[in-house]
């Protein structure tokens, strides 16, 4: 395994807990964690430039191999200088492989031991990505932290099916691991399994023992119900490296971040508050609202008196309410700064409070009064969007 400048500190676990407070350093700059990492899969957090997403206190982002490769071009990109000159961003970014954008191709996508055969859901051209291919792209692109190409499995596929995505994904991180050549880039490695203990805890031993960089959970998130997404996080976590990162993908709801906190998660990424504040649901400390109920037609105050964004301190409830009515881009726009302001100050209350040991009042205190969607809807929700996402492609 190539030596890597990037590191990770552990600087205090909280007494009665296992959330814990660290720092990732990396090329572009220290991060303290827990942190949760927007999602600009095409390099741009939509709606954002990256002067907002910085004044916002963003201090990393996400961008997706898959979809940069598709457009512009893995070389267009390197001849523009790397990913951080291209997008404008120069703090740390962290590229995701590819793997959950491929599994979402459904009928358009074969795969096998040697890798991914797909073709283009932008032109239906035929594409084969390895696990080396990804690791050559990753490089070229530059990011400070790149992740292993990894099969995921459906939430509902049968124990054969995810235990041959498994295997297959330890085979990728093995060949994925002996293509890296940069120095200057951490490597992490992707836990599968399912919704199966046994396999969640094979995965984990496995990929340990190869002594990664960092390790993220994968195959969460995917329409299964909650209770099971954190049983698979605690079985996993317990076999994790306690001087590596864990990474916890795909989670991006509030009270979601504190339960998996709460288990040892350092970093989370998710798509989802930019994506439900452009529907116009916005995040409160009493849950989630739709900005687009007629209750808001004439509030005067901020959706959020508390909240200190730049949309909160500047408009009313009625305002917002007003855009998208009208649907003005605008709208999407301060709704976006809202709900990542909101997860930021989320995340430096969740690290305050490790650091003084107070986690567990902070967490129990947050759970009360945070009412959250219900789990029949939200799973309904989570459908269709995967339908629709799935239909686009």
């Amino acid at each position: 395994m190539i030596d890597n400048p990037n590191s990770f500190h552990l600087i205090q676990t909280c007494p009665g807990s296992q959330a814990r407070a660290g720092e990732l350093i990396t090329p572009h700059g220290l991060v303290p964690t827990p942190v949760f990492l927007p999602v600009g899969s095409q390099g741009a957090i939509k709606t954002l430039t990256p002067e907002e997403v910085k004044d916002i206190g963003l201090v990393m982002v996400l961008a997706n191999t898959y979809h940069l490769y598709l457009r512009p071009g893995i070389a267009v990109i390197e001849a523009m200088g790397g990913l951080h000159k291209f997008m404008g961003w120069d703090g740390p970014i962290l590229t995701d492989s590819g793997g959950y954008q491929i599994f979402s191709l459904a009928s358009l996508r074969q795969v096998s031991d040697e890798g991914v055969t797909f073709r283009s859901h932008i032109d239906g051209s035929q594409h084969l990505l390895t696990p080396e291919l990804i690791i050559q792209f990753q490089e070229a692109l530059g990011a400070d932290i790149i992740m292993a190409l990894d099969e995921c499995p459906a939430h509902d596929d049968s124990l054969e099916k995810v235990q041959t995505a498994m295997t297959r994904t330890h085979q990728w991180a093995e060949r994925c691991q002996k293509a890296q050549k940069r120095s200057d880039q951490a490597l992490y490695a992707i836990v599968q399994g399912g919704t199966f203990p046994q396999l969640r805890c094979q995965s984990a031993e496995f990929l340990a023992s190869l002594e990664f960089s960092g390790y993220a959970i994968g195959g969460l998130s995917l329409g299964e119900p909650k209770e099971v997404t954190l049983a698979m996080t605690e079985e996993t976590v317990a076999l994790l490296p306690e001087n590596k990162p864990r990474y916890l993908m795909g989670i991006g709801s509030p009270e979601d971040i504190v339960e998996g906190i709460a288990q040892g998660i350092d970093m989370f990424d998710s798509a989802l508050p930019t994506r439900i504040a452009r529907n116009g649901a916005l995040f409160t400390g009493q849950g989630r609202y739709n900005i687009r109920n007629s209750a808001y037609s004439q509030m005067e105050q901020p959706i959020d008196p508390d909240c200190d964004c730049y949309t909160c301190r500047t408009f009313s409830a009625a305002y917002l309410h007003h855009l998208f009515s009208c649907q003005e881009l605008l709208g999407y726009r301060l709704a976006t700064i809202h709900n990542l302001r909101f997860i930021n100050n989320l995340m430096h209350r969740i690290r305050d409070a490790i650091l003084n040991g107070a986690f567990d009042a902070f967490k129990k205190g947050f759970l009360a009064g945070y009412r959250t969607t219900d789990e029949d809807v939200r799973l309904n929700q989570k459908q269709k969007w995967l339908r629709s996402r799935n239909l686009s492609q």
